[in-house]
């Protein structure tokens, strides 16, 4: 699985100009699922993007995670981050997970963030969104697991 995670003053997910997840300071994390993927590659996912030390510590210094500070995690489904752009003009998708398995990681990532206590607003699976956010730093980082 892969996660663009992104450290956010605020970000939100719309579909059909309707806001269907919205949040403040947090994360903002895209999740693609591959074809390989199962139960345990969700749930280090989920671990790393709570637990992961992105935000600045009293020093400045990326000392503190989400979980630290208790802030919430946008979570928007992205087949995309598993294009393959090798050859050719047109990505290729055929290292994504299909459809059905790919909506079941992703819940199992939004599940075991909510059971580690984090607070996640979500975008809806397969609908085209309008992601709006502002990245703060620039911090963005690419998790795989």
């Amino acid at each position: 699985m892969r996660g663009l995670l992104q450290r956010v003053s605020e970000a939100s997910v719309s579909v059909d100009g309707v806001v269907v997840g919205k949040i403040g300071p947090g994360l903002c994390t895209l999740v693609g699922v591959g074809c390989e993927d199962d139960e345990k590659a969700a749930d280090r996912l989920a671990a790393k993007i709570w637990q992961l030390r992105l935000f600045p510590d009293d020093t400045g210094n990326m000392n503190r995670s989400a979980e630290d500070l208790g802030l919430a995690v946008l979570v928007i489904s992205q087949f995309t981050l598993y294009a393959d752009t090798t050859r050719g003009r047109r990505p290729s998708f055929t290292k994504a997970a299909s459809p059905e398995v790919a909506k079941a990681l992703v819940e199992r990532v939004v599940a075991q963030l909510r059971a580690a206590g984090a607070e996640v607003a979500t975008g809806h699976f397969g609908a085209m969104m309008e992601v709006s956010l502002v990245n703060q730093g620039p911090v963005t980082v690419l998790v795989e697991t």
